[in-house]
């Protein structure tokens, strides 16, 4: 590590530490656990101390608050989430800035993420079922296509199974299609797929959602190793769809061209 990013960590791990289990902010939100730090964002599990509910508190990063880039990302999340107001999506419910730094409260999904419904829990997926969880996804996706935003971050950690519900979450990541591209050439071209200014990111993360499910029932018969192509037992058709999500092949522009295609397996 060179010494100008060591002195990166070290800053982050001094200013960017999370606040106090305990600790009551606003007069109102009472910090129960910390529930994930990312790049730019610290996020709680809080008491409203008002409702008497459990919601969801997202801090930006002292660090990142210094930055013209950091505050505009944190701008853009609460108006995409005050745009959206869907039922299977979070709902926004205050914005504001205080001594402590700036924060978004947000409704609490209380389910299990698909990363701890395969890696924790052992649930299994076949085909018929991924099937069926990317034409539920595909119909959330699509609505805040249509109003011109973009998650970029559809990953197995952010879709939420609540009672039978899917349910997409934080849009920490997520911009307008409007918005300039933030990616520079150097980037990992996985990476670049994965956040480019375009619907086409994210059917690509759906992709590789999909991979995820698919695999959990995959069981090796030999040591080596090989691609998904080959170790996945799926129907051509679903291959041939895989392919264009992932852009192997020439890909999919819109949700609708990847649902036609789903439902006509």
């Amino acid at each position: 590590m060179m010494f100008s990013e060591f002195q990166k960590t070290l800053q982050r791990l001094w200013f960017d530490r999370p606040i106090k289990t305990g600790r009551l902010i606003q007069q109102r939100y009472s910090i129960i656990e910390v529930l994930g730090m990312g790049s730019y964002g610290i996020t709680y599990l809080a008491l409203d101390r008002k409702t008497n509910t459990k919601i969801v508190l997202k801090q930006l990063r002292t660090t990142k608050a210094r930055t013209t880039s950091g505050l505009r990302s944190f701008q853009r999340e609460s108006n995409i989430l005050q745009t959206l107001q869907h039922k299977r999506i979070p709902h926004l419910l205050d914005v504001f800035e205080n001594k402590n730094g700036h924060f978004i409260v947000m409704e609490w999904i209380q389910g299990e993420t698909f990363e701890d419904l395969i890696f924790r829990n052992g649930y299994t997926y076949t085909e018929l079922d991924t099937i069926r969880i990317l034409l539920d996804l595909l119909a959330i996706v699509e609505t805040f296509h249509e109003k011109g935003i973009i998650h970029r971050d559809l990953r197995i950690p952010n879709i939420i199974e609540r009672n039978g519900e899917l349910h997409i979450i934080d849009f920490g990541l997520a911009c307008f299609l409007t918005d300039p591209e933030d990616l520079g050439p150097d980037e990992h071209p996985e990476k670049i797929r994965m956040r480019a200014v375009t619907m086409k990111s994210d059917l690509f993360a759906l992709g590789h959602f999909a991979l995820f499910l698919l695999y959990s029932s995959y069981e090796p018969q030999s040591k080596k190793e090989r691609g998904w192509e080959e170790e996945l037992d799926i129907t051509p058709s679903l291959k041939t769809i895989l392919r264009k999500m992932l852009q192997l092949d020439k890909p999919f522009e819109s949700v609708n061209e990847t649902r036609t295609a789903l439902e006509n397996i």
